[in-house]
């Protein structure tokens, strides 16, 4: 009779033993890095809000300053202003189009803040999602293997 097992064989305890020792150091090892993004989330979201603001100033001050600069640039020309007809109508319409644009980037933000909300919301119903199919395939796999545990020893009582 040929022996069919190898040098490299190893009893099914010490490969049990082997992948719960993967499992255990792969668990601390993801948490980890987990929190080192966590760590680092608060200051990298306040460096964002931060170039965000400093646009909005800087875009702000170019828009200041290029309209003073060209309200200078006509005041010193000493050139009489002859004001179109359609100034007034000009100015309402502006007006109005500010107006829409101001109302559209509210909308727009509170809508943006909306699919944020439900995007968390989303995220707390995946966490409950994945907690409940892990307890039942745990269940499962327990059940599994306490039918496979009888049934080795129903055939190994048999032989």
């Amino acid at each position: 009779m040929v022996d069919t097992k190898s040098k490299d064989d190893k009893p099914s305890t010490t490969r049990s033993t082997e992948a719960a020792n993967v499992y255990d150091t792969v668990r601390p090892n993801y948490i980890r890095i987990l929190e080192e993004f966590t760590k680092v989330q608060p200051q990298y979201t306040q460096s964002v809000s931060n170039l965000q603001l400093d646009y909005i100033a800087a875009t702000k001050n170019t828009i200041q300053n290029m309209v003073s600069a060209q309200k200078q640039l006509a005041g010193n020309l000493n050139v009489p202003m002859v004001i179109p007809p359609y100034t007034d109508e000009f100015v309402k319409q502006s007006n109005e189009i500010t107006e829409n644009i101001v109302r559209a980037v509210r909308i727009n933000n509170q809508l943006t803040v909306n699919a944020i909300n439900a995007a968390a919301e989303n995220f707390r119903t995946l966490n409950r999602t994945i907690e409940s199919v892990t307890e039942f395939n745990t269940s499962a796999a327990r059940a599994w293997e306490s039918f496979l545990t009888v049934q080795q020893q129903q055939f190994l009582h048999k032989q």
